[in-house]
């Protein structure tokens, strides 16, 4: 099976590393690349992405962004500003996931599991905006994303303490749902681990 994805970031390719070893571990990864470094220019991209994975070959599309806000529901008129560039012959098989803030949103939604990984107070990560206590817990700096070590905490995450995250939660169901169509995928309900 081959998977597109497209990130803003290394921190957001990560998560989806991570969730591709963790349900897919035989899946092979196609990185999209999008030209410009804004999200406006990036929305833009949509289209051309997805040409791109769809002429690698892939079988399924993940879009992965931040919604920059701190408006709880900002993030689903992100979603839908991107729905909306997606042409309809892509989307039975691409999925958007909107970070509600930004990605360590997700990655710290669950202070006191990640307290044990890093041994940091789980304080460290309850506030609005985790990004900086996020990467300092785990030494990301410009030449060392981490991306390995953010991947194996998702591998290892129990995830059904995100779901109170209502933008991952969406993230997780339109997988979940898009997951049940792929044979080579064996994504755990985690709605059962509640």
């Amino acid at each position: 099976m081959k998977i597109g994805y497209s990130v803003e970031g290394s921190t957001d390719r990560a998560l989806i590393k991570g969730f591709v070893k963790r349900w897919c571990p035989h899946a092979e990864t196609i990185e999209g690349k999008f030209r410009g470094s804004t999200r406006t220019s990036r929305r833009r991209e949509i289209q051309h992405i997805c040409g791109e994975l769809a002429s690698k070959s892939a079988e399924f599309i993940v879009f992965l962004t931040d919604s920059n806000t701190d408006d709880p529901d900002g993030w689903r008129s992100v979603l839908r500003q991107e729905g909306e560039r997606l042409p309809a012959e892509y989307a039975r098989y691409t999925v958007f996931g909107i970070c509600q803030r930004n990605v360590e949103c997700w990655l710290c939604a669950d202070a006191d599991w990640l307290s044990t990984k890093t041994l940091l107070p789980p304080e460290e990560f309850r506030m609005p905006n985790p990004k900086r206590a996020f990467e300092l817990a785990l030494g990301i700096q410009a030449r060392d994303r981490k991306e390995e070590e953010i991947s194996a905490l998702v591998q290892e995450a129990p995830l059904h303490n995100w779901l109170h995250n209502r933008s991952f939660e969406d993230f997780y169901d339109k997988l979940w749902q898009k997951s049940k169509s792929f044979d080579d995928c064996q994504m755990e309900n985690v709605r059962d681990a509640r």
